[in-house]
């Protein structure tokens, strides 16, 4: 067998193959002091800067320039889990190291994480033209990483519950509803039916529920809000209530509210938009137990193979919830959309549905946190730090080419297949051999900048004169080629690239495991466009009557904004400073044909296309935001884009032009396409913990981490997996929520 073990004196040798989420949430596991030198860490990272689709970097006037619009969720407690240690150690090492007072000044994550709590939805209005939905979501219990005290609060039955506490409060909320007399309502039902339900017998509570059905009471949409009351304390005793019980009164109730709300809020903008809402939370509920979702030991894995309308539509909401901007919302969020093809839509509804209970169940502090500098610098940086200072070597400007597998007719009888060796493209060499330095240092915090730094390069002055790309798929110049050999260089193998990469660098692996195959071909991705603008004028003053807030199911091709203006401070502008910053992203379509192998200028024209597609979205769409920022009957304010070269604001003759001082991005490298979660596709995800290769695990948010979704949370606990499956730990059930339903 090709690979040491861990009784070995010397250190377990471990390749990283790519520096995103995964992969430094497995490097941060494996180097940890509990391990006591037992594993040597080594990340080989293509380029000169961590964070795979969630690096950033440093442009001109030190402006953060993201991949896209990075905001991290109030659920997500791995991510912040490990965020938070790191900061802590990276206080820690920085105390004991005796530096000056001014250096010493702690690095607090909480410093750099803005809570959020207002979320917008735009939408057409009955009326014509756009109206937007805000909700603002009070500040939950704790934070984002503490400690979870509470009893499994990812079982699927606590999340319906929820869900069902959630239904009452929003028809409560309905001015329709309360004129109708609904509170009153109690008067005609057991006066018991809300007080301390929840501590009721489950056989009291269904004899109960079948008095509501036997007597017809349910037909009145009154007394059906108060019968919500016994079906949460229901969920919460499934299985000793009859899940049959429950989907009776829960079909009687959602026929009784759809029958009194339906008719009476189609012209009525507020009404209707909350009536939308109570509409897919009652298809979600009834579905939930018509599918027997609570008993299914594959919990909502076992609606996998259904798009979440498809499953919505079934169990009873209407075509106008379908279609509205609180159904767009979780597609839009999700890049749900096929070859980046606004006309196919899907997202599957398990894991639609895991992430959505979720984010609203399970949030800590605020339901969305947006980091107040780049993701390179707020994360990458810190865990960069950190994880050096443990002893991790990085070696930059590796381009992965093969990961070869030992021959299968040399393995011993029982013998599992190995990797042999990895096969490398050295991009560039630094100047004498010397550790490449990435980081740079704005105001006082390092950063990754938006360009390698070409003077640590050999040839560096001509690279930079030729254009290199050193992260583009296409450009395939390098200096040198490497190979790592088995026992030698490496013992295990933490593959943490992205999926829409493998059919390029695992060909072998892919060609004799059908299951590889089944993975590469059934787990989608879509590649992505985004820009940044810097603007003179506050939202204020562009006529946004709103707070600040994160905004989607808007038009395409942008159809997600985020008011950004709280990093510009941390920008190194001149005179003038912007007043605000604000971040679009959205999927960008699948080109006719794929591109060549060498085809150099893809990405370069790609990248023309979204600056194509921005400055159309400016023109037409983006007074339904910002009323004032078009002229009357023109073009859009040109002169309200801060350009970080100028000296002095732009004048009134300023044209479109001078969008190409602002920054726009094209995500068309393999690795840097968003993941899909496709129905049908979580069954063929391949988990890190699979042992079917002796020496390599598999790690990001395209694997089978339970999550299944594309974003940090999934990476990371991915990682962390991939961690386990080398060394034993974490311990499984401190990968939190991992085996939630």
């Amino acid at each position: 067998m090709g690979k040491r073990q861990l009784g070995n004196r010397k250190p377990i040798e471990v390749a990283i193959l790519g520096g995103g989420c995964a992969s430094i949430a497995a490097a941060f596991e494996l180097t940890r002091p509990r391990h006591k030198g037992a594993y040597h860490v080594t990340i080989y990272q293509i380029g000169w800067r961590l964070g795979g689709k969630g690096a950033s970097g440093r442009g001109p006037a030190g402006r953060i320039e993201e991949h896209g619009l990075h905001v991290w969720l109030g659920c997500y407690d791995n991510a912040f889990l490990l965020l938070r240690q790191c900061y802590d150690e990276l206080n820690a090492k920085a105390k004991a190291k005796g530096r000056d007072a001014k250096k010493r000044r702690r690095r607090n994550w909480d410093d750099f994480f803005l809570p959020d709590s207002h979320i917008a939805a735009a939408g057409t209005s009955a009326h014509g033209g756009w109206i937007n939905w805000a909700a603002h979501f009070p500040p939950a219990p704790g934070l984002p990483g503490d400690a979870i005290h509470e009893q499994n609060p990812f079982a699927l039955s606590h999340y319906l519950a929820r869900a069902v506490s959630l239904l009452r409060t929003l028809l409560l909320g309905l001015e329709t509803f309360r004129a109708a007399g609904a509170s009153n309502a109690s008067a005609d039902i057991d006066q018991d039916a809300d007080t301390d339900v929840g501590q009721d017998d489950p056989a009291d509570i269904a004899a109960r529920i079948a008095d509501l059905l036997r007597v017809g009471a349910l037909a009145s949409a009154a007394i059906a809000v108060e019968a919500l009351a016994l079906v949460e304390a229901a969920l919460r005793s499934i299985p000793k209530v009859p899940e049959s019980l429950l989907l009776t009164v829960l079909e009687a109730i959602a026929s009784a509210l759809r029958k009194q709300f339906e008719a009476i809020v189609a012209s009525d903008d507020h009404t209707r938009y909350q009536w939308e809402v109570i509409d897919l939370v009652l298809a979600n509920l009834v579905g939930a137990v018509r599918y027997k979702l609570l008993t299914d030991p594959r919990g909502l894995d076992a609606i996998d193979h259904l798009d979440h309308r498809e499953w919505l539509r079934e169990n009873g909401a209407s075509e106008r919830a379908l279609s509205s901007p609180f159904t767009r919302v979780l597609y839009d969020t999700a890049m749900a959309y096929e070859g980046g093809d606004e006309g196919r839509p899907a997202i599957a509804a398990g894991a639609a549905l895991r992430g959505t209970l979720r984010l609203f169940f399970t949030y800590r502090g605020a339901m969305l946190w947006k980091m107040r500098a780049g993701m390179g610098d707020v994360v990458f940086a810190p865990f960069y730090e950190v994880l050096r200072a443990r002893g991790t070597t990085f070696k930059f400007f590796h381009r992965l080419r093969n990961v070869r597998l030992a021959d299968a007719n040399e393995l011993a009888p029982g013998e599992k297949p190995y990797v042999e060796a990895l096969e490398f493209d050295i991009q560039a060499e630094t100047l004498e051999g010397r550790e490449y330095q990435p980081l740079i240092d704005i105001k006082g915090l390092p950063c990754w900048p938006s360009e390698p730094d070409f003077s640590q390069l050999k040839g560096g002055a001509r690279m930079r004169r030729e254009g290199r790309d050193f992260e583009s798929h296409w450009d395939r110049r390098k200096a040198m080629t490497c190979e790592l050999k088995v026992t030698r260089d490496f013992d295990f193998v933490v593959l943490g690239i992205g999926i829409g990469a493998l059919p390029h660098v695992c060909g072998e692996i892919i060609a004799a495991n059908a299951r590889w195959q089944a993975m590469v071909e059934r787990v989608k991705t879509v590649a992505t466009q985004a820009f940044q603008i810097w603007l003179s004028a506050d939202l204020q003053e562009l006529g946004w009557d709103m707070p600040p807030v994160t905004l989607t199911s808007f038009v395409k091709p942008f159809d997600t904004w985020s008011d950004m203006g709280h990093v510009v401070p941390a920008e190194n502008w001149r005179h003038p400073q912007p007043r605000t910053s604000a971040y679009f992203c959205n999927v960008l379509a699948e080109p006719p044909r794929e591109p060549d192998a060498d085809d150099i200028d893809y990405p370069k024209r790609r990248r023309e296309e979204v600056r194509n597609n921005a400055i159309e979205f400016l023109n037409r769409d983006i007074e339904n935001l910002w009323p004032t920022a078009k002229r009357r009957g023109g073009e859009f304010r040109w002169e309200l884009l801060v350009d970080p070269d100028a000296k002095t604001k732009g004048g009134k003759r300023a044209t479109r032009g001078r969008f190409d001082t602002q920054y726009w991005t094209a995500n068309v490298n393999p690795s840097d396409r968003y993941v899909l979660s496709v129905p049908g596709s979580a069954s063929h995800r391949i988990s890190p913990l699979d042992n079917t290769y002796d020496n390599l695990t598999i790690a990001g948010d395209w694997t089978d981490c339970s999550l299944n979704l594309g974003c940090v949370e999934a990476a990371v606990m991915s990682g962390r997996l991939a961690a386990h499956a080398i060394s034993g730990l974490p311990a499984l059930e401190d990968v939190i929520g991992f085996d939630h339903p």
